[in-house]
């Protein structure tokens, strides 16, 4: 099946993953739309998906936060149904900080000021970076398996480059990976989720998977993906040297995969304690995709953070 009618399907997908949630596609700048979809009432949370995957990967979240807040779940630039720009030379474009006035930008329109940060993965990037650029906005902060970026490449060392691999060679001058990705991307991306992602295929719903699938066989997402791995080791390098004074202010909860690579490695609460000011840790049985393998830990984790917070 190829990439067209592998969308043409992930699109009816998307919109029964996430049953009685609005679905929606908001321009926040110029060429840039961010897709997203909204349901719950109540203070107001955004989620935010990281590499290689889409909103769905909140689809069994969701709905258990969405029983007590206003919970919206967004495609960052680059991935799923959200805008790609194809500008290779300028790494600003896919920047943490672009991704964080994207997602901003998506909450004011939706009528939210401030709202509660989650981000896995990338998303987890991007709203650290979001936290620090726009300390109003961000109610409170939650990243997932991650330690902070400047942290990865001041500690690589054999055992951190063999195992995460990828974010030396998504980095690599366009269109090097974007072609050896495009011959295989199936072989490419489930290495990814059953590599560094102590997975199995088993441990991803069915439906999630197919989304996840159907994106990253679109081209643009191939060149996008990458370019937010090259603007990570070049301008967000220099952002993150520019604030390294300077913590984020905000509750934070700092979650992560109990049996993953970087707990094997890292103290993850340690080196995030150095970035903020007051966090809450709580390790979640599973890897780096610990979302997907225990959606409902995830989600009580997260009310429990949640629900703990002034109104």
């Amino acid at each position: 099946m190829n990439w067209v009618a592998l969308r043409s399907r992930s699109l009816l997908n998307a919109n029964s993953l996430f049953s009685g949630f609005e679905t929606g596609s908001i321009a926040v700048g110029e060429d840039i739309e961010i897709a997203y979809v909204m349901g719950g009432s109540g203070p107001p949370v955004l989620l935010l998906h990281g590499y290689p995957q889409t909103k769905a990967l909140w689809a069994q979240v969701a709905p258990k936060l969405a029983e007590r807040f206003t919970v919206v779940a967004a495609d960052l630039r680059g991935y799923g149904n959200s805008s790609k720009p194809q500008n290779a030379d300028d790494s600003s474009t896919y920047s943490f900080r672009a991704m964080a006035n994207d997602q901003v930008a998506l909450m004011q329109h939706l009528g939210f000021s401030s709202f509660h940060a989650i981000g896995h993965d990338r998303g987890g990037r991007t709203v650290h970076r979001m936290a620090l650029d726009h300390p109003a906005a961000v109610k409170t902060l939650t990243v997932m398996d991650i330690i902070p970026t400047s942290d990865v490449f001041a500690h690589t060392d054999k055992l951190l480059a063999m195992t995460y691999w990828h974010w030396f060679f998504l980095a690599q001058p366009s269109p090097f990976p974007e072609t050896l990705i495009n011959a295989d991307p199936d072989l490419f991306f489930e290495t990814c989720l059953l590599g560094w992602g102590k997975s199995t295929l088993e441990d991803f719903d069915a439906d999630q998977l197919a989304e996840y699938r159907a994106s990253w066989h679109d081209p643009a997402m191939m060149h996008g993906s990458c370019s937010d791995y090259r603007a990570g080791a070049t301008i967000d390098s220099d952002h993150d040297q520019a604030d390294s004074n300077v913590n984020v202010s905000c509750p934070t909860l700092v979650m992560y995969g109990a049996d993953g690579v970087m707990a094997d490695m890292f103290d993850i609460p340690a080196l995030w304690q150095a970035k903020c000011q007051t966090i809450q840790s709580v390790g979640v049985p599973g890897g780096h995709f610990f979302v997907d393998q225990r959606p409902q830990q995830t989600a009580d984790s997260l009310l429990a953070f949640l629900d703990d917070q002034p109104a």
